[in-house]
């Protein structure tokens, strides 16, 4: 029999970020928002904007972002945190201002705030967590859900014919010039999360460069409004999500446009 010695010195491979609160968060086994605020509390630490930094966040599982960041926080109404970021970024200038919004958010109730926020240009950083359905009020069809898909509204199924097609809004803002980085990552896997942390990265240097809007969408999930276990519903966005909405840098205009 093999005996185990146990290491004479401990190496600590990992901190929490402290620009996340030590509370547990409330999202359902399975969900990504978890994933998606520890890689925004690292970059808010790693370059040094924590201290600076005001949160937007509207309606939806997302507003209760502000229950788990270390960083000033300002809940908006449904649809409206381009609009209160805007109005923020503007009259402090020095603050580094990004918003949290879901699908039903942003791509539906929304869709005037973000178009024109980004049609402006605003130095503001947008993180999109796209999961397809309503995941809050019930489930519910959302703009991005896809065809085919069962939702409470739509139990059989989405059908393009009757509640039109999933909208790309990352590829709908990325045509206008104003947008100096568009791009879509995931948290299906670990080299995905990787690489999405590198897109938030980049779309942080963005806003600190002054060089204009930019967003993330990032595909996550929600086992609960799509009937799955937390694994089938990764391997669900790793394998099928991404037909609809493929991941990659959508535009990078490293001159900007302000």
């Amino acid at each position: 029999m093999t005996a185990i010695i146990a290491p004479t010195e401990r190496r600590i491979i990992y901190h929490k970020p402290a620009a996340l609160t030590e509370k547990s968060t409330h999202y359902c086994p399975g969900c990504g928002h978890g994933i998606i605020h520890r890689l925004i509390g690292e970059l808010l630490d790693e370059m040094n904007l924590t201290e600076r930094t005001i949160g937007v966040a509207s309606v939806g599982c997302s507003v209760f972002a502000y229950d788990y960041f270390n960083v000033d926080f300002v809940e908006s109404p449904h649809g409206r945190a381009p609009a209160v970021a805007t109005g923020i970024r503007r009259v402090q200038p020095d603050k580094f201002v990004f918003t949290y919004q879901g699908d039903g958010d942003l791509a539906a109730i929304g869709t005037a705030e973000i178009v024109h926020a980004a049609a402006r240009g605003e130095l503001i950083s947008v993180v999109f967590v796209n999961n397809g359905i309503y995941g809050m009020t019930g489930g519910q069809m959302a703009p991005t859900t896809l065809i085919g898909q069962k939702t409470t509204s739509s139990p059989t199924g989405r059908e393009a014919g009757v509640a039109g097609v999933p909208i790309p809004i990352t590829e709908m803002l990325a045509v206008l010039p104003s947008v100096a980085y568009a791009a879509r990552g995931s948290i299906a896997n670990p080299q995905l999360i990787g690489r999405a942390k590198q897109m938030l990265k980049r779309s942080f240097e963005i806003q600190e460069q002054k060089l204009g809007f930019s967003i993330v969408e990032i595909l996550s999930t929600c086992p609960v409004g799509w009937g799955m276990t937390a694994s089938e519903a990764m391997e669900h966005v790793e394998r099928e999500v991404v037909e609809t909405y493929p991941l990659g840098v959508i535009v990078d205009r490293p001159k900007g446009t302000k």
